[in-house]
């Protein structure tokens, strides 16, 4: 078999014993019913809620405990590129057979969700899954009003500013959710200054929920410095989390294009 960076892995048999080292992924094993395969999950894996209580705790996404993921005895160690290390992953593949997943649109997810099928043998669940986020992005797409889309800067980090570019899966959800990244012509998440000209063309100044904790004093900082912005803080959870979460994407786009309604100049 062969996981998203086409490497090659092996499987005896149906893994039973599953690691999960990433916490959008470790969701949507669990929405695929396979929660009583899973033995091992990182510090961030809070989806569903119960699952820190009832697993073993292996560390976080940068940093586990080697030992704790022997002791678990895995069949299969779920990885992705850019969540894990390349130093993690080499110490990993002593273990068990890894699987890495690599993100960066809506067609990658899906190819994700059906390797996910297979590999576990539950294909009917991840061909319903991915079939109801296709029809969620359809209705989404009926019910955008704005003719233009308007202008966003989505900021993931504090101490340096740092934001969404390019080549990444929150990009692709920007566009997915009916805006346009300005930060679109440079990769990956730049750090930038906030005399940057790109945010004075920005409509909606976005704050993300995650990885920097963003709360009102942020939004209060940087409106000081734009009053003419609208400044939002979103759940990051539901631009950068791919899997069965994206179910919760479309709905929540929804409600942040009605509320962003008065932005729109058209």
């Amino acid at each position: 078999m062969k996981d998203q960076l086409n490497r090659e892995f092996q499987l005896e048999k149906t893994p039973k014993r599953i690691v999960s080292l990433v916490p959008s992924q470790t969701e949507l094993l669990v929405h695929l019913g396979l929660e009583a395969s899973i033995v091992g999950v990182t510090k961030f894996c809070v989806h569903p809620k119960h699952l820190r209580l009832s697993k073993k705790v292996v560390g976080g996404t940068k940093q586990i405990n080697l030992q704790k993921i022997i002791d678990l005895n895995p069949d299969i160690i779920l990885c992705n590129k850019e969540e894990n290390t390349k130093e993690m992953i080499a110490e990993l593949e002593t273990i068990a057979p890894i699987h890495i997943s690599d993100i960066y649109n809506l067609e990658d997810c899906f190819e994700l969700i059906k390797m996910y099928g297979n590999i576990f043998h539950v294909e009917k669940r991840a061909s319903e899954l991915i079939s109801n986020i296709r029809k969620e992005h359809e209705a989404f797409q009926l019910q955008i009003t704005t003719k233009t889309p308007l202008k966003v800067a989505y900021f993931i980090w504090k101490n340096p500013w740092m934001v969404a570019a390019s080549t990444n899966f929150i990009d692709a959800m920007i566009t997915e959710a009916g805006f346009t990244n300005v930060f679109k012509a440079q990769e990956r998440y730049p750090e930038i200054v906030l005399n940057n000209s790109k945010l004075k063309e920005a409509d909606l100044i976005f704050l993300s929920s995650e990885p920097f904790p963003f709360k009102s004093e942020h939004i209060a900082e940087l409106q000081s410095k734009f009053p003419e912005k609208t400044i939002k803080i979103v759940d990051g959870e539901l631009f950068s989390w791919y899997g069965s979460r994206l179910l919760k994407s479309y709905p929540y786009f929804k409600t942040l294009h009605d509320e962003t309604q008065k932005v729109d100049t058209i």
